[in-house]
């Protein structure tokens, strides 16, 4: 029995599929919704997940692979490799956060709920390893984007607030100030550039 059309032209597009769901998971550095993920990807879910079956075959033996439920996708460690890194993450989560992990806090809390792609363009770094260092640390918290299916928006915790002893963002020390003046900052500063190269958090 031959395949129709539609059928060989998914099978053919599947391993290119695969490569680009393996990229933006990746980039994601977190779970993905299935429909997130086809919309980032100009694909059918059925065609998503015969990629993420195709994905999860190549990654075997590579330390990663891909962790699915009924809604979501993610790249987690693999089994045989999942002790060693969370031992180091733990030692990790122990040190402090430093000045990116600073920087880019007071940016979500002074300018609220923000992408990656706005606090990249503020701090002029690529800032997705503090991203998930801050959210590892229970400190921030992400949501999807009801603007932009294709970003996440960055938010402090209940939990980060309760620490700083504030109820509200505004009650942060000199908020009226501060806010203008990093929205200022924001509307002057030159696009953030996320070519090879780029400065990244350090």
């Amino acid at each position: 029995m031959r395949a129709s059309p539609d059928t060989a032209h998914s099978m053919e597009n599947q391993p290119d599929i695969a490569a680009r769901a393996h990229a933006f998971l990746f980039s994601e550095g977190g779970e993905v919704s299935y429909r997130k993920l086809a919309t980032l990807l100009e694909c059918k879910e059925a065609e998503l997940k015969a990629a993420l079956d195709e994905l999860s075959k190549r990654l075997e033996g590579s330390g990663v692979s891909p962790i699915r439920t009924e809604t979501a996708v993610s790249l987690a460690t693999s089994k045989e490799t999942s002790e060693v890194v969370r031992a180091a993450h733990k030692k990790e989560l122990e040190r402090d956060i430093g000045d990116a992990g600073l920087e880019v806090l007071a940016i979500v809390l002074y300018m609220g709920p923000s992408t990656r792609t706005r606090i990249d363009y503020i701090r002029g770094v690529n800032t997705s390893s503090t991203l998930r260092n801050l959210l590892a640390r229970g400190l921030l918290e992400r949501t999807e984007n009801p603007e932009d299916a294709r970003e996440y928006l960055y938010r402090p915790t209940v939990e980060l607030l309760a620490y700083l002893g504030v109820k509200d963002t505004r009650e942060l020390p000199d908020y009226a100030t501060i806010v203008p003046e990093l929205a200022t900052f924001e509307q002057q500063s030159e696009p953030f550039q996320t070519n090879d190269g780029s400065r990244t958090d350090t």
